[in-house]
């Protein structure tokens, strides 16, 4: 018989010791182990993994199912598989490096029982002593206002949109997306501020910020798909934007000026180039220490190109006027 309030899905790619802490989490939870159980998919097809989910399984201390993905798909993906393999009419979505509390499944379970489709939760990041501008972007995480990090979602809601848009092929902006697909189709989010998980900050390479660049590309995919929403929900930072713009052109106006020999455009778009990239430094290398000059300045100067690079990318591939 089954007796299962609500599954928990986690999408995982190469992380077994991420997701063992994550599932110690959930085998911590207050709402007994047998009215809820869990679905790792697992998008790397990780022998290590999957030793991992299926020892723990053998173990009995959770009701875990794992579910291999023959080719790597993307989180978007990974999670609708796993909603469809679910066997309970509430779907509970988090992500393998994430710990959630032990009131976690039973605060957003009084929320379905008051009635709620959908439920958001709470996302804590403690930031370190001296955090880097990646730190203090990706925190940032804390005051979004939908996260599939921490998400509930009746199954019947997401027959409803057709779950997530696997479009969005990595981790970002597909939980956006599916917000949206639920504000669009007139279903409500409920906000459930004692349903807490800690995704505590994990160190990033001194590049991360200019890997991070290629996720522009799918914020034009979000504007094609949702323009009114976008423009009302999604922050855009045009301070941020302007000045990322304004060196590019800068650059521009000094290498046409040199090509042409024209001194005075040289001087003019270097004296630009210059004073916004020194701008830029200022803020990313804030509470650093000085021997992070040296990278940070190098991720200064090439941050900008990067970025506009790849939001013209998105608008030319979506074919959206989105710059």
């Amino acid at each position: 018989m089954n007796n299962l309030l609500i599954s928990v899905v986690i999408p995982t790619f190469q992380r077994p010791d991420l997701l063992q802490r994550c599932l110690t989490a959930l085998g911590s939870q207050t709402l007994p182990t047998d009215q809820f159980e869990v679905v790792v998919v697992d998008d790397g097809n990780d022998a290590d993994t999957a030793a991992l989910v299926r020892n723990l399984a053998r173990q009995g201390a959770l009701q875990l199912s794992y579910l291999g993905q023959s080719q790597r798909r993307g989180p978007a993906a990974a999670r609708n598989r796993g909603w469809r393999a679910a066997r309970s009419p509430i779907i509970a979505f988090t992500d393998d490096d994430c710990i959630p509390q032990p009131d976690w499944l039973r605060a957003a379970l009084k929320r379905f029982d008051a009635g709620a489709s959908v439920v958001t939760g709470r996302v804590e990041m403690p930031l370190p002593n001296r955090p880097t501008a990646h730190d203090r972007t990706t925190a940032l995480l804390e005051t979004a206002e939908f996260v599939t990090a921490n998400c509930f979602c009746r199954r019947t809601a997401l027959e409803h949109v057709g779950g997530f848009d696997e479009a969005f092929d990595i981790a970002w902006r597909e939980d956006s997306a599916l917000q949206f697909a639920f504000l669009r189709a007139g279903i409500p989010i409920d906000a459930c501020p004692k349903a807490v998980l800690v995704h505590p900050l994990r160190p990033a390479r001194w590049y991360a910020p200019l890997r991070d660049e290629r996720k522009n590309r799918y914020d034009a995919l979000l504007y094609k798909r949702y323009p009114n929403l976008f423009r009302a929900r999604i922050p855009h930072y045009p301070a941020l934007v302007t000045a990322y713009y304004g060196v590019v052109a800068s650059a521009l106006m000094t290498l046409g000026g040199a090509v042409a020999g024209n001194k005075s455009v040289v001087r003019a778009g270097g004296v630009g180039w210059l004073l916004l990239t020194t701008g830029l430094l200022a803020y990313r290398q804030a509470n650093q220490p000085i021997g992070e000059l040296p990278k940070n300045g190098l991720v200064t100067i090439v941050s900008p190109f990067l970025s506009v690079y790849w939001r013209l990318y998105g608008a030319i591939k979506h074919r959206v006027w989105y710059l």
